[in-house]
């Protein structure tokens, strides 16, 4: 029985890219590939070294790694801002007016953020949180909507060195309070709510909920999304649009050791208690940024859009960190993608003219089930490579995948965060 399963995974046929994509890509070939990988082994020190100098350091790093199993230490002694390598660097370019963030609402409202207007937005934000008594080392909660704001909430955490632990929108109060307690949280922001399938998912009641037993958290900030009534505490609940209008949008960045703690990203286990992940700065914005730039061939005139949630780790490496580090325009969307219609991420696609599409193996036999006519109602021309992540995807799923929504185009490229 085994080996029939196993069966059903194999494929063994080859689509090369047009000579046309490949000689455009950032890697031109697998003998480049090949090349790449084999100076990688060579010498792992000085092949890290080479990449690291794509970033921007306010002190370079003494030593690449430290190894002493199971723990590693990459660029040691090396200082660097996460958000000032997603932001600030291309503000100083011509990306200044480039779109760095799109999002389109679950009702269908849409917003373009440029890297300068998102730049002024975080700082105020990290401002912000400094006047809540946020300081460096600290643990901010982010149960939030996909919405900018979302965003603009872990870039301004990153900026001044408080470590952001974001919390699925979907998951409960209990969720929240186990996560909050664990990371020992100071604030958590939220949303009045969010949209899904039409309803409104009541996140600022579920934070209220999570409080009861939460120990450590002084301050909620809540986004007005939906304009549903919710209660407020006074003195601990405050309104982001509030705290924005007050505060400065200059901020500077807060030079941070390479190894400083990013986020904590938590996973449920089969024991039901979560178990935090730290992600730390320099070696993580190093993989997230060259894994978006190689893996996904990203350029400037692309629109990128990967359907994760930014509450998972591809959404924290393939939505925010790794594309806004390549100074990319990423696709932000809110909703599910079967509402109003099952054609709802294919009319985005059309109407935003998306180049990159990177969605998951479940969502893809989704598609599939809901059938051919949905995507075929659409111009999906302007779509140039396919990427899947997450579990292994079964060949019959690919191959509607380039077939269907490539139209026999799509390059398939595959990350894991």
């Amino acid at each position: 029985m085994a080996d029939d399963i196993e069966s059903t995974l194999k494929e063994g046929r080859v689509f090369p890219p047009p000579e046309s994509f490949a000689q455009a890509a950032h890697v031109k070939s697998l003998g480049e590939y090949r090349g790449l990988y084999e100076a990688s082994l060579r010498d792992p020190e000085g092949f890290w070294a080479q990449q690291a100098e794509t970033l921007r350091w306010s002190r370079k790093w003494d030593r690449v790694l430290e190894w002493n199993p199971p723990f590693a230490k990459w660029f040691s002694g090396g200082t660097l801002n996460i958000s000032e390598n997603c932001l600030d660097r291309h503000v100083s370019t011509w990306r200044k007016n480039k779109a760095a963030i799109i999002w389109e609402g679950e009702p269908g409202e849409t917003r373009t953020l440029t890297y300068q207007e998102l730049l002024r937005e975080v700082g105020r934000f990290a401002n912000v949180l400094k006047a809540l008594g946020v300081h460096k080392g600290d643990r901010v909660g982010i149960y939030m909507p996909m919405i900018p704001e979302t965003a603009m909430a872990m870039l301004a955490c990153a900026r001044i060195g408080a470590t952001h632990t974001v919390v699925f929108g979907g998951f409960s109060s209990e969720a929240v309070r186990d996560r909050m307690n664990d990371a020992e949280a100071k604030v958590i922001i939220t949303a009045d709510g969010g949209y899904r399938r039409g309803q409104i998912v009541p996140l600022k009641v579920n934070v209220d909920g999570a409080l009861k037993g939460a120990k450590t958290v002084q301050h909620v900030v809540v986004v007005r999304r939906t304009g549903a009534p919710v209660p407020f505490q006074a003195g601990r609940d405050h309104w982001w649009h509030e705290l924005m209008a007050a505060a400065s949008p200059v901020c500077p960045a807060e030079p941070l050791d390479a190894e400083h703690p990013l986020f904590i990203l938590y996973t449920s286990g089969t024991t039901g208690k979560p178990k935090g992940v730290v992600h730390t700065t320099g070696g993580y914005l190093l993989q997230a940024t060259l894994t978006t730039k190689y893996v996904f061939d990203i350029k400037d005139e692309d629109t990128y859009f990967c359907t994760a949630d930014i509450g998972w780790v591809t959404g924290h490496s393939y939505v925010v960190y790794g594309p806004l580090a390549n100074g990319a325009t990423t696709f932000m969307y809110e909703g599910a993608p079967n509402h109003p219609e099952p054609d709802r991420l294919w009319d985005i696609v059309e109407k935003h003219r998306v180049s990159i599409l990177y969605t998951a193996p479940t969502a893809i036999r989704a598609f599939v089930r809901w059938g051919d006519q949905w995507p075929r109602k659409h111009d999906l021309t302007s779509l140039r490579l396919l990427g899947t992540v997450g579990e292994p995807i079964n060949p019959e799923a690919w191959m509607w995948y380039r077939r269907v929504i490539g139209g026999g185009r799509g390059r398939r490229r595959r990350a894991r965060s």
